[in-house]
C-alpha cells in the first residue's frame, strides 16, 4: 500500500482503564491502513509497564508490532507523547487516545492527507461514548471538547485549521524536527487539574517555524472516545472549563493573543450565542434540556474567562512556565510569560 508508514502512540497512565486501553489497540491493528508500529507510553506507573509489556510480549518485533516503554520524561502527557514520537520510527506519528477506539479507515484517511507534501498535520473526528447510553440533556454539542470530542462548531469535512486535536491527530515527523516536541507545562497530567491545549501551542509554533504548513482536519477519519459517568456532571464540566481558561492564559502569553485567541474569538462571538439561542427555543417548544444546555453555555463562557483572569495574572506574575522538550534533534525551548 503505497502511502507514508505510519507508528501509532497511545499514551496510558492508569490499571483501571486497562479494556479500554486493549480495546484501543485492538482497534489499531484492524486498520485498513496498518500501522507500521503502536508505542504504548506508561507513565510512571511501574504495574502498569510491566502488565501491558506482560500483554504484548509476543507482539514486540515484526510487522504491526505493539512495544510498551515508559515515559522518559515528567509525568505527563505531553513528554509520554515526546517519548513516542522519539521511540518511533514512522515518517508519520499518530496520536489515539488510550479510553478511544478508531473506526477501521482512521488511518487511510489520515495518510491521503499528506499526499499534499506541504501538509504537516492531520486531525480526525472525535465521537462520544457516554457512559449512561445517552447524552446529558443539559450537555450542549458547543462543549464537547470538555470530554475531549469533536464539538459543534467546528467545521466539516476535510479543511485546514489552525490546530488539530491532540487525543485523534497525527503529525510528519519533520513537523517536530521544525518545531520540537509537546510543551511540558500546559497538558494533562493524570487526574490531576484537567489542563490541556498543548496541541494549540505546538500547532501554532509549528506554523511559525514552517509557514508554508498546512494543517488539516478530515472529518472522515473517526475515533470513538469514552465518557465515563464523573465527566457527564456540570461539576466536571465547570472544573474542565475552568481549567482551559487556565490553559489559553499560558498559550496567549506564549505564542501572542492573536494567535492564542484567533479561533476562540469567532467561537465565542458566533458559535455560542447561536447554542444559547437554540437552547432558548427549545425551553420554548418544551423540549428536554433546552434551558440547561444554554444555562451551561453561559456558565462555561463565565469560568473559562474566570481560569483566563487567573492564568493571565499568573503568567504576568511569573507563576506559570513552560518547556519544550527536543525530539530527535530538534531545539528544545524553555519559556513561559516574560
Amino acid at each position: 500500500m503505497s502511502g507514508p508508514d505510519i507508528s501509532v502512540v497511545i499514551c496510558v497512565y492508569t490499571e483501571d482503564r486497562w479494556e479500554d486501553i486493549l480495546a484501543a489497540v485492538s482497534s489499531v491493528r484492524a486498520q485498513t491502513y496498518p500501522a507500521s508500529e503502536t508505542l504504548l507510553v506508561v507513565d510512571h506507573n511501574e504495574a502498569l509497564l510491566d502488565r501491558l509489556a506482560k500483554e504484548y510480549k509476543e507482539s514486540a518485533e515484526g510487522a504491526a508490532a505493539v512495544r510498551v516503554l515508559a515515559n522518559a520524561g515528567p509525568r505527563g502527557l505531553s513528554a509520554g507523547r515526546n517519548t513516542g514520537i522519539a521511540a518511533s520510527s514512522g515518517e508519520v506519528i499518530a496520536f489515539l487516545d488510550d479510553d478511544a477506539v478508531a473506526e477501521r479507515d482512521w488511518l487511510k484517511h489520515f495518510a491521503a492527507g499528506y499526499a499534499d507534501p506541504r501538509v504537516m498535520a492531520v486531525g480526525g473526528r472525535t465521537e462520544p461514548i457516554w457512559a449512561s447510553g445517552r447524552r446529558p440533556d443539559w450537555f450542549p454539542e458547543e462543549f464537547d471538547w470538555v470530554v475531549g470530542c469533536t464539538y459543534r462548531g467546528l467545521p466539516r469535512g476535510r479543511v485546514k485549521v489552525r490546530n488539530v486535536l491532540g487525543g485523534n491527530a497525527s503529525f510528519r515527523r519533520t513537523a517536530f524536527d521544525a518545531a520540537g516536541g509537546f510543551a511540558s507545562g500546559i497538558g494533562r497530567d493524570g487526574d490531576r487539574l484537567p489542563l490541556g491545549c498543548e496541541e494549540t501551542e505546538l500547532c501554532i509554533r509549528l506554523t511559525r517555524a514552517r509557514p508554508d504548513a498546512v494543517l488539516l482536519i478530515d472529518d472522515r477519519a473517526v475515533i470513538h472516545h469514552r465518557v465515563p459517568g464523573p465527566r457527564e456532571r456540570f461539576r466536571y464540566f465547570r472544573t474542565r472549563t475552568y481549567a482551559e481558561g487556565l490553559s489559553k492564559a499560558l498559550v496567549a502569553r506564549s505564542v501572542g493573543a492573536d494567535k492564542g485567541l484567533e479561533s476562540e474569538r469567532r467561537y465565542t462571538t458566533r458559535v455560542l450565542p447561536a447554542g444559547v439561542a437554540r437552547g432558548l427555543r427549545d425551553a420554548l417548544l418544551a423540549r428536554p434540556g433546552g434551558a440547561g444546555r444554554a444555562g451551561a453555555i453561559v456558565a462555561g463562557v463565565l469560568t473559562a474567562a474566570g481560569g483566563y483572569v487567573v492564568g493571565s495574572v499568573r503568567a504576568r506574575r511569573g507563576g506559570v512556565a513552560y518547556s519544550v522538550a527536543a525530539v530527535e534533534g530538534a531545539p528544545g525551548i524553555e519559556g513561559g510569560p516574560g
